[in-house]
C-alpha cells in the first residue's frame, strides 16, 4: 500500500503566527494512501476517500492577513485553507464537500488549499 507524506513549507512569519494555534511542522502534513487523503493542520483535519478528489489547481500568491495563523474559511465559496506561506499552494477540489473547520462538522468545504513543500508531487499524485 502506498503512503505518501507531504510536509508543509513554513515561511518564518507564517510559522510565528501559526504557533499559538498549535500549527507547527510536527502537526501539519498531507498524507495520501491508496484509499484516503488526510490533511492535518494543528487541531484541524480534513479526511476523505481518495475517490472524492475531483482535481487540483495551483493557486497563490496569498495575502498574509487572509491566510496566516489558523485554518481559514473562504466566505466566497466555503473553501478551507491550510497555509504556511504566501507564495503558492494547491487547491484540492472534491466531488462531495468535506468537513474540517468546525468541531461540530456543520460547515462543508468544496475545496482545500494546502501549501506543502512538494506541490508538484502532490499535484501529480492526486491528478493521476
Amino acid at each position: 500500500m502506498a503512503d505518501h507524506r507531504f510536509a508543509f513549507r513554513f515561511d518564518p512569519t507564517y510559522r510565528r503566527l501559526a504557533l499559538p494555534f498549535g500549527v507547527r511542522p510536527s502537526t501539519a502534513e498531507v498524507r495520501v494512501t491508496d484509499e484516503q487523503l488526510d490533511a492535518r493542520f494543528g487541531p484541524w483535519r480534513v479526511r476523505t476517500p481518495l475517490a472524492n478528489v475531483a482535481g487540483t489547481q495551483r493557486t497563490g500568491p496569498y495575502s498574509l492577513p487572509k491566510t496566516a495563523g489558523p485554518a481559514h474559511l473562504s466566505l466566497a465559496d466555503r473553501g478551507i485553507t491550510f497555509a504556511t506561506n504566501g507564495d503558492a499552494g494547491l487547491c484540492i477540489g472534491f466531488h462531495e464537500p468535506v468537513t474540517g473547520i468546525d468541531p461540530f462538522r456543520l460547515i462543508r468545504h468544496p475545496g482545500l488549499t494546502v501549501t506543502v513543500a512538494d506541490l508538484d508531487g502532490l499535484e501529480q499524485l492526486l491528478d493521476a
